[in-house]
């Protein structure tokens, strides 16, 4: 179990609270709103009403002891800033920013938090995908240039095994994992090349955005 500050509890930092207190975690909200505050105090394991740029009021929370802080603080990009710099300054051990634009995730790098999101950019981009083509399910991005997908196989795959497909020849993909939602959800995590493809398998794929498009094209 980890401990977690979540700083702005707007709908992204509301959300990612309760599914870190329902996952097991132990979570400590804190908003200067009172009534957002109120709606989730009892989906977290503290909430806390109070203004997360008075650096007397972090010390006072003991936020140096969580594990990891979430500055998920809305439209003040100002408040954002200075949260996320007091975090560091305090010590904390890992610092996730949510970011408005790329101008402001380049402060909050400078800053030094570990790892800066983009919400609403990459929920449209999931999305897109998935309205492009309909056996995409998921689509992460793992750096600039590389990302994850997760998709339902072709048909013409069933039966297949994964030597034979030679999806890194073909698509510059390699294959992570397989579910299969018609097994009870069973995964197979790094599959050997005799694996073969049954109807309903969902692969878990990584390679370069660039690749991945390709195969994109053909899902479409």
């Amino acid at each position: 179990m980890k401990q977690f500050v979540v700083i702005g509890i707007g709908r992204f930092g509301g959300a990612l609270a309760k599914r870190l207190y329902d996952i097991g975690h132990e979570v400590l909200a804190v908003d200067i709103d009172e009534e957002l505050i109120q709606r989730i105090s009892d989906k977290v394991t503290h909430a806390i009403a109070a203004d997360a740029t008075d650096e007397n009021v972090l010390r006072s929370l003991g936020v140096r002891n969580f594990d990891v802080g979430v500055v998920a603080i809305g439209d003040d990009i100002q408040s954002s800033i200075i949260t996320t710099l007091m975090l560091k300054e305090m010590g904390l051990k890992y610092i996730v920013a949510k970011a408005q634009n790329e101008v402001h995730a380049k402060v909050l790098k400078k800053l030094g938090a570990d790892r800066v999101v983009f919400p609403e950019r990459d929920m449209g981009i999931r999305v897109a995908h998935n309205l492009i083509a309909t056996n995409i399910l998921d689509i992460i991005e793992l750096s600039p240039d590389y990302s994850l997908l997760e998709f339902e196989v072709f048909p013409s795959w069933i039966g297949e095994n994964l030597k034979d497909l030679n999806l890194r020849a073909k698509y510059g993909i390699n294959v992570l994992a397989i579910k299969n939602n018609n097994d009870n959800g069973s995964i197979n995590v790094s599959p050997k090349a005799q694996e073969t493809i049954k109807a309903g398998d969902i692969l878990v794929v990584v390679g370069s955005n660039e690749d991945l498009l390709k195969l994109e094209k053909k899902i479409d």
